[in-house]
């Protein structure tokens, strides 16, 4: 029995190394040492996938650091604004009947209110798409030296995200 007791001890001790050091590459010590160590900590919000475009091709906004996105679209003479989930992926209808868009182009600041513009499938009196007929506002937010942020409440709390310049996949001349 007391053989068995000192055996296993030794394999213990074997299986582990006689040192901490990991940096050994090819021996089978750290090799197991690296196998055994705990699993990194992943923390929920890097457990989810980012989409680099909105589920309409437009550009994402971040707001409340991912909690929500919004996607920005827009033709010559209107821009739609959709609010999404935090991943960016899907309608996230609200009870606002607006958002505002803040810019600011050569020094001159501009306020654009989008109505609420429901989809079909938006639960009554909430909305996830906003809309504005604006030429002028369009041509502002492809301006690349101009300054714009959306602003929105949602649920009694004030987002705000920054527009960030995004010419690529836009149907229409510059």
């Amino acid at each position: 029995m007391r053989h068995l007791h000192f055996f296993a001890i030794a394999v213990v001790f074997l299986a582990t190394g006689c040192s901490n050091d990991t940096t050994k590459s090819g021996s089978s010590e750290s090799a197991i040492v690296m196998d055994s160590a705990p699993p990194p900590t992943v923390e929920p919000h890097d457990s989810h996938a980012h989409a680099s475009k909105g589920p309409h091709h437009g550009s994402l906004i971040e707001l409340g650091n991912e909690k929500y996105h919004a996607e920005l679209i827009h033709d010559d003479q209107s821009v739609t604004i959709y609010i999404l989930n935090g991943s960016g992926t899907k309608a996230t209808p609200i009870d606002a009947a607006e958002v505002t868009i803040n810019l600011v182009h050569d020094g001159r600041p501009a306020q654009y209110k989008l109505t609420a513009n429901p989809e079909a499938n938006d639960p009554s009196g909430k909305c996830s798409r906003f809309t504005l007929q604006s030429g002028q506002l369009v041509e502002d937010l492809e301006h690349d030296h101009s300054m714009a942020k959306l602003s929105v409440m949602i649920d009694g709390k004030s987002y705000r995200g920054d527009f960030h310049h995004d010419h690529e996949g836009h149907d229409h001349a510059h």
